[in-house]
């Protein structure tokens, strides 16, 4: 039970994770949603959201390298877990997967167990933790080092699925790279396995899927394309029904004629939003440089790129990625921030508790305005309004 104080939110658009219901007042309890009412019931403190604002789900991102100016990688601690999750509410993010990519095997056993600590002190919003690599192909790094990509072992299983049942693990790799067997191992230890910086053909991909691999990490980036005679990684995210595929709606990392062709094909019930967001998003001192694997990575504007102009990862928010698929990527508002909610919430198999306004989910709701910008935050009841 969340000890923040019970009140009523009112909006005169709320959005309840499909649809649009008009004005409602959404009563909030305990940490959790009571009600949906026509009107305000007396006896609780009132929130009145201005007029054309929004009231909606909680924005779930999957895939979160940083914010607040630290980055998982750099600081694979509690504090620095509260820092990055602190620094994306201010984006609509009401929970996220902190995400370490490619490291070295001690540096991933510190991250499980910082997260595992950071979900067991009550830290708001995380859900667990996303391993992206280090078990990727190194004909598609990526920015990620190249040094640090790894081969499976035995003991490989057990590493990444560490965190147990104390919270959600997802796990990216290349499936040409994964030892037959690997991926329903993962899968039978609750893991979610996504594929991701893989040069497969598209066979390995497909055997995968039928091992328990139901995900696509930022489609098209880092990936096989498809071509006429051979449909890559992009080919069988696109084509086949069992794939869930998160995107990065910026503008940079995928053109808005291939984000209007995945919202076509996969739909707003498999179309996943995601930042990719990197340590300058939130981060107070402003810089415009950070560094990644002694390798320095500049931001220009929204744009993050290493020495070579290698993209690096993203200065994306959740609510940003709402807009842009909203207005370029060619889905309706209801659409994008579905994308941003219920389904990355459904995918991870915690659509029974957040990711919907309705009776029993968490209070986990993010207040928009008219121009969809975010005026305000709920997690678990606690509200946070913007400039406070």
């Amino acid at each position: 039970m969340s000890d923040s104080p019970d009140r009523v939110i009112t909006a005169e658009r709320v959005f309840d994770g499909e649809r649009f219901l008009g004005a409602r007042a959404v009563v909030l309890r305990g940490g959790r949603i009571a009600d949906l009412a026509e009107a305000p019931p007396p006896g609780l403190p009132l929130l009145r959201l201005p007029p054309g604002a929004i009231l909606a789900p909680g924005f779930v991102d999957l895939q979160v390298n940083g914010g607040g100016g630290v980055l998982l990688n750099d600081d694979p601690s509690p504090a620095a877990i509260a820092r990055i999750a602190a620094a994306h509410r201010s984006g609509g993010t009401t929970a996220l997967l902190p995400t370490l990519i490619s490291d070295h095997r001690p540096v991933i056993r510190a991250a499980v167990a910082a997260v595992a600590e950071a979900i067991a002190q009550g830290v708001p919003g995380i859900l667990g933790i996303h391993l992206e690599g280090p078990f990727l192909s190194p004909r598609r790094p990526g920015i990620h080092d190249p040094a640090r990509l790894a081969v499976f072992t035995e003991g490989d299983v057990a590493l990444l699925t560490g965190l147990g049942d104390r919270g959600v693990t997802l796990v990216t790799l290349a499936p040409e790279v994964a030892p037959p067997g690997t991926v329903a191992a993962l899968v039978a230890r609750g893991a979610r396995v996504s594929a991701g910086h893989t040069a497969d053909d598209g066979s390995a991909f497909r055997a995968a899927l039928d091992e328990g691999l139901s995900g696509a990490t930022h489609l098209f980036n880092a990936m096989s394309q498809l071509t006429a005679r051979e449909e890559g990684a992009v080919g069988v995210a696109l084509g086949d029904p069992r794939v869930f595929a998160g995107i990065i709606a910026d503008g940079h990392h995928v053109g808005d004629t291939a984000l209007g062709i995945a919202r076509r094909l996969l739909g707003p019930d498999r179309l996943m939003l995601v930042t990719d967001a990197m340590a300058p998003v939130g981060d107070p001192a402003g810089n415009a440089t950070f560094t990644l694997f002694g390798r320095a990575i500049t931001r220009r504007g929204d744009r993050l790129t290493g020495p070579d102009g290698t993209l690096a990862g993203s200065a994306l928010t959740m609510a940003g990625a709402v807009r842009h698929m909203a207005s370029r990527g060619g889905a309706s508002l209801a659409e994008a921030l579905t994308m941003a909610a219920l389904t990355p919430a459904r995918w991870l198999g915690l659509d029974d508790r957040i990711g919907r306004i309705a009776p029993g989910f968490a209070a986990d709701l993010v207040m928009l305005d008219r121009d969809l910008g975010v005026h305000g935050t709920c997690v678990r009841g606690d509200v946070m309004m913007r400039g406070g």
